[in-house]
């Protein structure tokens, strides 16, 4: 039997332990020395705000390597729809200092993981579970955990921590070394054992203590955060009490935001009662929210038995749990390679959409979306560009209908090589812009790589691809593509000299910062004679 696979959160929350503490100053290894913070210490003084930045960086170039990491443009879209306004909120209330406003990314990522779950990383990264969608029934749910895990990043609640840590383990360590002590004075092993354990436990609830704290500062700013975004007041309460039933009616370890952010009675009253001074909004479902729960439930279905489950679910009487419906039973379909079904679901559901009450244009944009990737899957790329047309032009920049129209584009070239360059071009072009802004967007350097190739575009399709794997940390592999293409530059014809002069320029910077992080690896700092780099983020 293949043993169970740690998930993503784990291993990543596992790694940024083990940065911490060799940050920290932790007792590695035998010779490492333990710092003890002085009074009033700030948490800037424990992890600087450019060493916490460089940490999740570190940990996302991991991340996206994971199999568990997931790129779906239009969740990941929806996903920022609701991060974005509290983000905007929190620097209105002045939660987020203009140091880290700069240096922090502000990124949230999905993964593909069933358990009820979400975390904040070092530098601005917020994970969330697919399982965390699929049981909230409205945006404001989701805002009012996006809002909490935003207040932790806000708040320095990391760089805080290790300051606590430091003391617990130095209790630890003296309580062993009393231990020890008293063993060889009493000679009885079990004097030792016991002072060890105590030492052990007021470790454990020092950070206990600081853990409850931190959640509650999470809970108190977030509110905050949260309604001045214009979310609903009562939002963070009813999730919370949400998530406190399903534990209780069903614990099988599916739940670990419970863990994690221990749900106690008083957290849950605190919610309500700041439901009472935040106003009148009151959290409504919308169909958008309906659409995207539905597709994070397709998207972690396992096996086709889940799929067949979510293709043959019954139709409700309501039109928007109908399209609803339809929109899973579409998505689920069309993995099964049931294409015709996927097609026709698809397109009920687009009938039915103008009629909802009230009528919500993203939603039917959504619709449109998952037309277009149904006819992508059944090998139908300008059918794909005639549901992408029917999105209004100003959303064409958009990156869902940009990634689908360009991987429309590009099948339809591969389909019929004699068509004109035109409109794959275009395409190309677009996918270029979006870069210049989203310089780790893997997936449009994929696709930018793959369109500039079939252009005939040689160069910029060599350095695309090493864009591509620099995103995801592969600096050996980003380095060999940029070398190969700095040779293809130099060759006869070669005529693109901006396009040879960029991958000349990359070529030096990605090779600096390997080489900065094997230092860093090794334990140094700086390269020997060399001043460190201003480096792009990748």
């Amino acid at each position: 039997m293949t043993p169970a696979r740690t998930p993503l959160w784990r291993r990543l929350l596992a790694a940024t332990l083990a940065l911490l503490m060799s940050l920290a100053g932790w007792p590695l290894a035998a010779h490492a020395q333990v710092r003890l913070p002085s009074l009033g210490e700030t948490a800037s003084q424990d992890l600087s705000v450019g060493a916490e930045r460089k940490i999740g960086d570190s940990i996302m170039r991991e991340a996206r390597r994971d199999p568990e990491f997931l790129d779906d443009p239009v969740l990941q879209e929806y996903l920022l729809s609701i991060f974005n306004p509290l983000v905007a909120a929190a620097r209105q209330l002045g939660n987020i200092e203009p140091e880290i406003d700069h240096a922090f990314a502000w990124e949230p990522f999905l993964v593909l993981d069933r358990s009820v779950n979400a975390f904040a990383l070092p530098g601005g990264f917020i994970g969330v579970h697919l399982g965390m969608i699929a049981i909230t029934t409205t945006p404001d749910q989701l805002a009012s955990v996006l809002a909490h895990e935003l207040s932790h990043v806000t708040q320095r609640h990391i760089a805080r921590s290790i300051a606590p840590q430091q003391r617990a383990s130095v209790v630890a360590i003296a309580a062993m070394l009393l231990g020890i002590i008293a063993a060889s004075r009493a000679n009885n092993v079990d004097v030792a054992n016991a002072a060890i354990m105590g030492g052990q436990g007021a470790a454990i609830q020092t950070q206990l203590n600081f853990s409850r704290d931190v959640e509650r500062e999470a809970d108190r700013v977030g509110f905050g955060v949260l309604t001045q975004a214009g979310y609903a007041p009562g939002s963070m309460a009813s999730m919370f009490e949400k998530l406190d039933v399903a534990t209780r009616i069903n614990d099988s370890g599916g739940f670990p935001y419970l863990r994690t952010h221990p749900l106690t009675g008083e957290r849950i009253s605190e919610a309500r009662n700041r439901t009472l001074l935040g106003g009148g909004v009151v959290e409504q479902p919308t169909l958008l929210h309906g659409l995207m729960k539905v597709r994070a439930r397709v998207l972690m279905a396992e096996g086709n038995l889940a799929l067949q489950r979510l293709a043959g679910a019954a139709t409700s009487p309501l039109r928007a749990e109908r399209i609803v419906t339809l929109y899973g039973s579409a998505m689920a379909k069309s993995r099964l390679n049931d294409h015709a079904g996927a097609e026709a679901d698809v397109e009920q559901a687009l009938a039915l959409a103008p009629e909802a009450q009230p009528r919500e244009p993203r939603a039917e944009r959504a619709l449109r979306l998952l037309q277009a990737e149904v006819r992508l899957a059944r090998a139908d790329p300008a059918g794909a560009m005639q549901a992408l047309d029917a999105i209004p032009a100003p959303e064409h920049a958009e990156r869902p209908p940009l990634l689908l129209r360009a991987q429309a584009q590009l099948d339809l070239r591969r389909r019929q090589p004699a068509a004109g360059d035109a409109a794959l071009r275009e395409s190309t072009e677009a996918l270029q812009t979006w870069l210049v802004d989203h310089p780790r967007d893997g997936a449009a350097w994929e696709l930018a790589a793959a369109s500039s190739e079939a252009l005939g575009l040689k160069l910029r399709a060599m350095r695309a691809g090493a864009e591509a794997r620099a995103v995801v940390g592969d600096f050996t592999g980003a380095i060999d593509r940029l070398r190969a293409a700095q040779a293809a530059s130099r060759s006869a014809g070669a005529q693109d000299f901006i396009e040879a002069s960029v991958i000349d320029t990359r070529l030096r910077q990605l090779s600096a910062q390997r080489r900065q992080l094997q230092l860093e690896a090794r334990g140094d700092s700086r390269a020997p004679g060399r001043p460190d780099e201003e480096l792009p983020p990748q």
